[in-house]
Parts: C-alpha cells; sequence; structure tokens
C-alpha cells in the first residue's frame, strides 16, 4: 500500500470524507482535501525522500493563513518547519 492510500484510510477512519486532488487550477494545492461537518483538511503527501517545492509551501502558507490545517503525512505543518520529509 503507497503513502497516500494510507493516508486516505488514516483521515477516512477518523469520519472525513477524502477527495484526491488529482488535478486543479491551482499549483501547489495539497494533494488531499479531507471534510467532515465544520472541517476541512489539507494533505500533502511525502515519501520519505521527497521535500516540498517552493509552489506548496506557497500554498500551505496561503491555506493555513486563511484558518485551514494543513498536514504534511501526518503531522501538522507550521510556517518555517524543515523541508525534508525524514520526521514523516
Amino acid at each position: 500500500m503507497n503513502q497516500q492510500t494510507e493516508l486516505i484510510k488514516y483521515w477516512e477512519s477518523k469520519g472525513y470524507f477524502v477527495v484526491n486532488n488529482i488535478r486543479t487550477n491551482k499549483n501547489g494545492l495539497p494533494d488531499l482535501t479531507a471534510s467532515k461537518p465544520n472541517h476541512t483538511v489539507y494533505i500533502e503527501s511525502k515519501e520519505p525522500s521527497d521535500r516540498l517545492s517552493p509552489n506548496q509551501i506557497a500554498r500551505l502558507k496561503q491555506l493555513t493563513s486563511m484558518g485551514f490545517d494543513c498536514f504534511v503525512n501526518y503531522n501538522l505543518w507550521t510556517e518555517g518547519e524543515s523541508l525534508d520529509t525524514e520526521l514523516f
């Protein structure tokens, strides 16, 4: 099972409706959007050797400034976070 499939199952087990954002009109949008009543989170799926791109970082900053919780894998993302995924 790949990382993204595991993340989908994890968020669905918490009662979220998860959408895989395969193609959007917004560059850098996180891979997954998970929603349940009154709460939406965005999740970027990264393999251990991957890094966030500048577009992904910009989009995460935008979304968090709008009040959304954003995650990279299972970890809550905060501005200034290390760009590698060794922590995940």
